[in-house]
């Protein structure tokens, strides 16, 4: 019950983060990457005379200082990398090539212009395709909890199975907002820039959440039928009490790994786990404090 309470807290604390998250995205934006924008490709091959190919982790950290923005190091075929940046000047290719030389001999090196991985058609295909998840995720739970909505199923009302659905998707639009909101205003104070990466994880985080949010309702429908004469707001309050520590337990356990890979793990995919950590915290607390609540304010808007 105490945690059904505290929704009035919780709902201007969500509502707030979300407000400074539209914020930032609205005057900072997404610094985008070249994943978004295109670049350039470094292609660069050791002689076989020199003493192996060097460390993927040193080269990076060689690259780093030349201040190339973002940029994706790759191994290539047995003795090469693959260098992925921004659209770079003859006087970026000469100290790319200096950084290079530096570890040995060179046999190949090539310079050229590629187009974004991602390019508009794709963003735009890509929102049509979100857009119909999300009306997916409603007519699904609509329909896998279309029993729960009886009219004998409770004295105080009940709540339409299809809020269900629209009250996990409020949930998904909070996880969302609030990485974008983070990373918009890293993109502006610290150059961060938005990758294919980061797209994966926020997928990812839609993933998570919305599995967590369905774990808890899946309760709140199995108490009411245990419990058909006994007031709404009490079942979602025994529903979350019975699951939270199962949600916590299996946000921390992922939690552990990905700050794990954000703080000893490569480069090239700090970002991706920091990502994944927003998301998971922003997810575990709106499946806990904003997708369940929201039944009861809605119940008890009805009765009203």
């Amino acid at each position: 019950m105490g945690l059904v309470k505290a929704r009035k807290f919780t709902y201007v604390l969500s509502l707030v983060l979300i407000l400074a998250s539209i914020a930032s995205l609205f005057v900072y934006g997404l610094k985008l990457g070249i994943d978004f924008t295109g670049g350039s490709v470094v292609e660069v091959e050791f002689s076989p005379a020199a003493a192996g190919r060097p460390g993927e982790e040193v080269l990076h950290e060689k690259m780093s200082e030349l201040g190339l923005g973002q940029f994706v190091l790759q191994p290539a075929g047995e003795s090469g990398f693959s260098l992925r940046t921004r659209e770079l000047g003859e006087a970026d290719g000469r100290r790319i090539l200096g950084v290079f030389s530096s570890f040995g001999e060179i046999k190949h090196f090539s310079v050229a212009s590629v187009d974004p991985l991602i390019g508009r058609e794709l963003r735009t295909r890509s929102v049509w395709a979100a857009l119909l998840v999300l009306a997916a995720i409603i007519l699904y739970i609509a329909f896998a909890f279309r029993k729960v909505s009886k009219p004998a199923r409770l004295p105080d009302g009940q709540v339409s199975s299809w809020f269900y659905g629209l009250a996990a998707v409020i949930a998904l639009f909070h996880d969302i907002f609030i990485p974008l909101g983070v990373f918009s205003a890293l993109g502006h104070f610290q150059g961060v820039e938005i990758d294919t990466l980061f797209v994966t994880a926020i997928l990812t985080v839609l993933g998570f959440s919305v599995h967590d949010t369905i774990v808890v309702f899946d309760r709140i429908r199995e108490n009411l039928k245990l419990n058909p004469g006994r007031n709404f707001e009490e079942i979602v309050g025994k529903s979350l009490s019975q699951t939270i520590v199962r949600s916590v337990n299996t946000s921390l356990a992922v939690l552990v790994v990905l700050s794990a890979l954000y703080f000893f793990g490569p480069a090239s995919t700090q970002y991706f786990a920091l990502a994944l950590i927003i998301g998971i915290i922003a997810g575990t607390y709106s499946s806990i404090f904003i997708a369940s609540p929201l039944l009861v304010t809605w119940n008890n808007w009805r009765n009203k």
